[in-house]
């Protein structure tokens, strides 16, 4: 993550293990079920491809895919998604935190301006509740 842009972070606690939420972004069939993707393809590992299909509120369907930038097992994922005019890809920090039972997870991202940041905080927001309910399910 660079130091200058616009940037934010985003920091919730979760009623699961670590494990359980690292499995859920890593596995291809959990994902799947809280982050409102179809077709998702996940080759975790340091400069693995990933793809998806988000389903936006109203049937939207919006390809999404990228590389993942590092991977370090129960604690931390910087994923990287391809963005249509950008020569960089966009770089999320996934980063996780075993607190007790529960886990930590602190999702955070920089840009070059506060759209592109508000657009993707709003998302993040979006994932995490998605995730949460995900996890309260199972």
């Amino acid at each position: 993550m660079t130091t200058a842009g616009f940037d934010y972070a985003i920091t919730r606690t979760l009623e699961a293990p670590v494990e359980q939420v690292w499995a859920a972004w890593t596995r291809a069939d959990l994902y799947g079920q809280w982050a409102s993707a179809e077709e998702v393809v996940l080759d975790v590992r340091p400069g693995g491809a990933w793809s998806s299909v988000m389903v936006i509120p109203g049937g939207t369907r919006v390809p999404l895919s990228g590389r993942y930038a590092e991977v370090v097992e129960n604690k931390r994922l910087v994923i990287g998604m391809t963005v249509p005019g950008r020569e960089e890809p966009a770089l999320m920090n996934v980063d996780l935190a075993a607190d007790g039972d529960h886990t930590r997870i602190t999702l955070s991202q920089t840009f070059e301006s506060t759209e592109e940041r508000d657009q993707s905080e709003f998302g993040s927001n979006m994932l995490l509740d998605g995730l949460t309910a995900f996890l309260a399910a199972v």
